[in-house]
């Protein structure tokens, strides 16, 4: 076995998500915006907003209950690197939660669901080259906008502040 090396790792996905493309799904799954969620179509799109706000994973989105929500931030207690993380949350993110108040749990999709319920969209809209984890470098790229790289690399749980650097050098 010392001949054999391992496969290089593929560069990681930078995709920008546009408004067209965030305005193409909402519309295929029914969703209005600034209404409760009435089918699982509306909350997995919902999810997929609060994600673009905020950042944070698909598990962590599904994951969260609302003693981990505060006003202005949420608290993830273990995220995928195993540290505890604090998320600002903008104001469009406090009002997704805020629509979502009456559930007993913020977004109440089972994972696998989600990923079958949002391809079902994203083929809908015609959004094919679309992932879900889209969502977080499109977030990335907004907050790299408003946070500076250490405020930043704090609420999205980067320790190396070199892989978030891609994201203040495109517009």
């Amino acid at each position: 076995m010392k001949d054999v090396s391992r496969p290089k790792q593929p560069p990681s996905r930078k995709r920008r998500v546009s408004q067209n493309e965030i305005d193409a799904l909402v519309q295929a799954s029914g969703y209005v915006d600034g209404t409760t969620p009435r089918n699982m179509a509306e909350l997995t799109v919902c999810a997929f907003l609060f994600a673009i706000e905020t950042a944070m994973r698909s598990g962590e989105i599904l994951g969260l209950t609302w003693d981990k929500v505060d006003e202005k931030k949420v608290t993830l207690p273990e995220t995928k690197n195993g540290d505890t993380r604090e998320v600002p949350l903008s104001p469009k993110a406090r009002q997704i939660l805020a629509l979502l108040s009456q559930f007993d749990k913020p977004f109440m999709v089972k994972s696998g669901s989600r990923d079958a319920i949002f391809r079902i969209l994203r083929d809908k809209a015609g959004l094919n080259n679309l992932h879900f984890h889209d969502s977080r470098a499109e977030a990335i790229y907004r907050l790299s906008k408003v946070f500076n790289v250490f405020e930043l690399s704090s609420a999205i749980g980067h320790k190396n502040i070199n892989s978030i650097m891609f994201y203040y050098k495109t517009s």
